[in-house]
């Protein structure tokens, strides 16, 4: 760890926190009492009154999410991917390349489809004498670009065939190059794996392949959208059918798979703004807190990456807003005024469920609020009056939208796995199709042993002290100059929003029931994995990171108030704060070319533990 970067996290961590203590307050939100005519008070009938958006919020809540559109959009993967397959339907089906007369062969690449086997790779100077290697294509080689050489040079050759040792391979592409590296010009009579010539890279990257669980999902959304048998069965399907979308929308290319997550990264941000608004009142608050989220490391490079985590932190986020809207309604508010924020609370937890079953912790939060907020309103009101009225209806509506439609949900998004199996949705074969795949996952997840590099636990999370790196690549054997990919959060963010989290606990005690809705979020998603025992990482910490934003928002509104002036900067200086740190790290959360002696001066911290 070089001394500038030493100099460089302790200047974050020293920003942090300042604004921690400057941002610290504990006293509790209490709304003042109405009065009537004659100058008497009125009882309090809520406990919070949300703001309200205005025209006002218009232009900054456009400006951030277009703005984040433009910068996840950009160079999120090759959008003129290879689209046209060839399927080897048998084993022993082969495609034969031919060269218009005996020239030196350097490599041959080839990309590989979304299925797993072998081929038989055969080359030949004169069609009779030929040389052969097997090429295996496992689970970790799908939808990937791949360049072969031999250990001896290929020579003279005329003739390359490529053989299937299984059936139902897919092959996208297969390109020749000379040993200078220039693609040479073939003969094939199979059109599909020769008629995208002029897509075809110079090396493998994570422009124009898969990286790390892409594999699994970005195949598995394949599967479900070509009726195959589905492999990556260990969370339940509807985060790969989202993933689905966008293959439908632009093709089976990396930017195709990644499409979705990247634009559910960029709902995430006007629902976080009018969330904040609402509970703080102020659009400068949700405005800086907003942008904050937006820069965050973890936002930014998980929502790009073709995997289900970015689906159930958008449903865990949009659970929220719709029970905020709920738990902070009056108490005297008529029953048939409640169920709608409850049923679409219900709505995305469901579906939040059917993407990945993490969005269960974040659910227990919801419950616990549900009981303080009905605890509450029947103290209120009046227990026998409250009683048939209010709460047993409550509760038989809150079974419906919080059991009944995640099973609904469930029930509905196996469609994929029938289609593959030839079962028919009204037969009890696939009720026991789903009760199996729901055993199956249990048991795995339960039972997984396996051990990661880049592994961390809860408490690690926290302190953002053990990014996880989904892609490295170096461009000379120097090692000057690589790529990489990581997911962290964004110091500045994290380490202040623990801070704002402290300050959440001392008004929670101090009976501030807003600082009891952030705290159930955060805690919902954080402890129960204080006792999971099975390998992490710190991209589980991910839907905490959503009220780390709500508590950080909560804080500096607080800043704003105890202000003289109304025109407190803390919020524009840790957003701009966040901006730079963004700006720094950019290289290595979306994966561009940078200098090693860049990352080694200033983004490898924590003695290598920051592995950039």
């Amino acid at each position: 760890m070089s001394l500038s970067a030493v100099i460089f996290m302790l200047l974050v961590m020293l920003a942090a926190i300042f604004l921690s203590v400057r941002m610290f307050d504990g006293n509790p939100e209490r709304l003042e009492p109405e009065r009537d005519a004659d100058g008497l008070e009125k009882p309090l009938l809520r406990f919070h009154k949300p703001g309200k958006l205005t025209r006002a919020d218009l232009i900054p809540l456009l400006v951030i999410t277009l703005s984040y559109a433009v910068l996840a959009f950009l160079n999120l993967g090759d959008l003129r991917g290879i689209t046209s397959w060839h399927t080897f339907r048998t084993p022993g089906e082969k495609v034969e390349l031919i060269l218009p007369e005996e020239t030196e062969l350097g490599r041959v690449g080839y990309y590989s489809g979304a299925t797993v086997g072998s081929y038989r790779l055969a080359w030949s100077a004169d069609g009779e004498n030929w040389t052969e290697e097997t090429l295996e294509q496992t689970y970790v080689d799908v939808l990937k670009w791949h360049f072969f050489q031999p250990e001896e040079p290929f020579g003279k050759v005329r003739r390359v065939r490529i053989t299937a040792l299984r059936g139902d391979l897919t092959l996208g592409e297969a390109a020749l190059f000379d040993p200078e590296g220039r693609q040479l010009t073939y003969l094939c009579e199979t059109l599909a794996v020769a008629d995208e010539q002029q897509k075809v890279p110079g090396e493998e990257s994570w422009r124009n392949s898969s990286y790390f669980d892409e594999i699994y999902h970005a195949r598995t959304a394949w599967e479900h959208l070509t009726d195959h048998k589905v492999y990556e069965i260990t969370h339940p399907p509807l985060g790969k059918e989202i993933i689905g979308l966008g293959i439908r929308i632009f093709g089976m290319t990396p930017f195709g798979w990644r499409f979705s997550g990247a634009f559910f990264g960029m709902l995430m941000l006007p629902i976080l703004y009018i969330l904040l608004k609402l509970m703080l009142s102020s659009t400068m608050a949700a405005c800086c807190t907003t942008v904050v989220f937006a820069l965050d490391f973890m936002h930014f490079t998980q929502t790009r990456i073709s995997t289900i985590d970015t689906y159930s932190v958008f449903f865990t986020l949009l659970m929220y807003f719709f029970f905020y809207l709920y738990y902070t309604q009056p108490w005297d508010a008529p029953l048939r005024k409640t169920l709608l924020p409850l049923a679409l609370s219900g709505a995305a937890f469901a579906l939040g469920v059917v993407s990945k079953w993490t969005c269960v912790f974040s659910g227990g939060g919801l419950a616990v609020l549900w009981a303080l907020r009905q605890g509450e309103r029947l103290r209120r009101r009046g227990f026998r009056e409250e009683l048939t009225a209010y709460f047993l209806p409550t509760v038989g509506w809150s079974c419906v939208f919080f059991l009944l439609f995640p099973a609904l949900a469930y029930y509905v998004c196996y469609a994929p796995y029938a289609r593959a199996e030839g079962v028919s949705m009204r037969s009890m074969d696939y009720l026991k199709l789903i009760l199996d795949n729901i055993t199956y996952m249990y048991n795995y997840h339960s039972g997984l042993e396996a051990t990661h590099p880049y592994e961390s636990t809860w408490w690690m999370w926290m302190l953002d002290v053990r990014p996880i790196l989904y892609y490295l690549h170096y461009f000379d054997d120097a090692y000057a100059v690589k790529s990489a990919i990581g997911a962290c959060g964004n110091p500045l963010f994290w380490w202040t929003g623990l801070g704002a989290m402290a300050a959440m606990i001392v008004k929670g005690i101090r009976g501030d029931r807003m600082a009891w809705f952030i705290l159930a979020g955060y805690l919902s998603c954080l402890l129960p994995w204080v006792t999971v025992q099975r390998c992490a990482f710190i991209y589980h910490y991910f839907p905490a990171t959503v009220f780390l934003a709500l508590a950080l928002g909560r804080c500096l509104r607080d800043c704003q108030r105890r202000s003289l002036t109304r025109r407190d900067h803390t919020g524009p200086v840790l957003a701009s704060g966040c901006a730079l740190l963004f700006a720094l790290f950019y290289p290595v959360l979306s994966g561009v070319a940078y200098t090693t002696a860049y990352g080694d001066a200033l983004l490898k911290w924590l003695g290598g533990y920051w592995p950039f």
